[in-house]
């Protein structure tokens, strides 16, 4: 059967998806909300050993940039920039509460019709399958609802734990980006992997669920 059409300026937004259930609990994602500060705030500065090694340099203190009242700023560009058909902008949620984010940016149709995707989760759901469960129900939204072809997503070859996640999601390395992105301070190699339609004709949620790692909740 077809895929369905995309519907709307910008097809795939807003959305809810989910949830699937894994190890770690019920896996569902959403779009931010403002309310959504203060769990945000409070997982970042905590899990700041666990992201900061793998996130892009940005002016200000880790304490600055990730405190509650940074947030408001954020979720207004995020929003901003949804709105405008530009990201897809998620929060992940276990069991109803905040644990995580996952972007696809950089969306371009026309003859192209690709992305990038990135995510995070907090450091108490790592290895309950959350990551590969949030992933794989955003970019199956995105090869149906949101009408994209193809989705990349740019790793440091020292992060095993991502790697291992987009692997089991199907995704195909494809090549080294020599100093791609500036990350913890230096400019730093990133392994490039993509999936396309065509790689997953029963969807990325489907992988899952028939290699034993989620399960629909009845």
């Amino acid at each position: 059967m077809d895929p369905p059409r995309p519907q709307g300026r910008h097809p795939g937004w807003p959305a809810t998806l989910g949830p699937l259930q894994v190890p770690a609990g019920l896996v569902a994602v959403r779009g931010p909300r403002l309310f959504d500060g203060g769990a945000w705030s409070r997982i970042r500065l905590r899990d700041r050993e666990h992201l900061e090694r793998w996130e892009p340099t940005a002016p200000g203190t880790w304490e600055d940039r990730n405190a509650m009242l940074a947030w408001p700023g954020q979720w207004s560009s995020l929003r901003a920039l949804a709105r405008r058909g530009m990201t897809l902008p998620f929060v992940i949620t276990v069991d109803g509460q905040l644990a995580g984010q996952v972007t696809v940016g950089n969306i371009i149709r026309g003859s192209l019709c690709s992305a990038w995707v990135g995510y995070w989760v907090a450091s108490h759901v790592i290895g309950g399958g959350v990551a590969p469960a949030a992933v794989a129900q955003v970019v199956d939204h995105c090869f149906m609802m949101a009408g994209l072809h193809r989705i990349e997503a740019t790793v440091r070859p020292e992060n095993k734990a991502s790697l291992r996640v987009l692997e089991k999601l199907g995704f195909r390395e494809e090549g080294l980006f020599r100093r791609y992105l500036d990350v913890a301070g230096g400019w730093r190699d990133h392994l490039c992997l993509a999936v396309t339609t065509e790689d997953v004709p029963d969807g990325l949620v489907g992988r899952l669920l028939a290699d034993g790692r989620a399960t629909i909740p009845r």
